[in-house]
């Protein structure tokens, strides 16, 4: 008898769904939740950070599950490392694309070509929180000075302009300028301070900003509600989230965040791929973003 694979864009997806639904608030992701500061998930065995979707799955999970640290691993790679996964503790998941060849007919010459197709695949992770015997290294203490003066310096190195005044934060495409309230105005929360909220929302406009063809290429859409716009408005509250927890800032939860939420869900309940789609482009966003820091530094050299 066939075994039928499970649907993993499903699995992630309702994963996500559920986090968000069973949240503190209608108002919240999972990754606007953490008091203790927003982290990049990072293997145990390589130590490197997760990426695009990955990052947002194991986000989810750490809020479902109350997890505290943002290392993750097999439970061969924990026992690699001397540590053992706790009898009972149930698996998260991460996903990766499977590269394999393929033969394809093409339709004007009729000739066999060699191909190649992706195939999606998932493995099984557990938090340092699920594992017997590890201790956290304690984090370096971050001097705030220096973490916003980082943020200054990665919104200046991207070459957008940001201009201040008013009461609202955009990005206006057809000037293609980032307007922002005074930093004054931003007030602070039991998670973050009044100047992380200020930079956790122009790092959402700053993505945003990435939308055009002469960058990341992005559709647009036209009104509120459309499937386009949730779209790009979800590609820049992930965007924000990867920039933030890269900075060391807290993201802020923005005050329109209810009426989007609802939205984004509606169109993950719609479509499984759709959190894929909107990981990826946030992922492709921030590289670009980083990719900028680095043509700058070269300009100034």
């Amino acid at each position: 008898m066939k075994t039928e694979r499970p649907d993993i864009y499903a699995q992630v997806t309702d994963s996500i769904i559920a986090a968000i639904e069973n949240g503190a608030g209608p108002w919240q992701m999972p990754w606007t939740r953490r008091g203790d500061g927003l982290v990049c998930p990072v293997n145990i065995d390589t130590a490197k950070p997760y990426r695009g979707i990955n990052i947002v799955n194991l986000w989810a999970s750490a809020c479902r599950h109350g997890f505290s640290t943002g290392v993750w691993g097999s439970y061969r790679q924990w026992q690699n490392k001397g540590f053992q996964v706790r009898k009972g503790e149930k698996a998260s998941f991460v996903v990766f694309y499977k590269e394999f060849a393929v033969e394809e007919e093409n339709e004007d010459t009729g000739e066999i070509e060699q191909g190649k197709r992706f195939m999606i695949r998932s493995s099984w992770v557990f938090n340092a929180d699920q594992v017997d015997g590890f201790v956290l290294p304690v984090p370096e203490e971050k001097d705030p000075a220096l973490v916003l003066e980082n943020a200054d310096s990665f919104v200046s190195g991207t070459g957008a302009i940001v201009r201040h005044g008013g009461e609202r934060a955009f990005w206006r495409p057809s000037a293609d300028f980032i307007q922002m309230p005074e930093r004054d105005q931003f007030i602070g929360s039991a998670t973050s301070t009044a100047t992380e909220s200020y930079y956790s929302t122009l790092l959402h406009e700053l993505v945003h900003w990435t939308a055009p063809e002469p960058r990341c290429n992005r559709v647009l859409g036209k009104s509120f509600g459309d499937k386009a716009y949730a779209m790009e408005e979800l590609v820049a509250e992930l965007g924000a989230a990867f920039l933030c927890a890269g900075l060391g800032i807290t993201p802020e939860a923005r005050v329109d965040h209810a009426a989007y939420i609802k939205v984004w869900l509606d169109v993950m309940k719609a479509d499984k791929k759709a959190i894929f789609a909107a990981a990826s482009a946030a992922a492709k966003a921030t590289d670009y973003l980083v990719g900028l820091q680095k043509k700058a530094l070269e300009g100034a050299a």
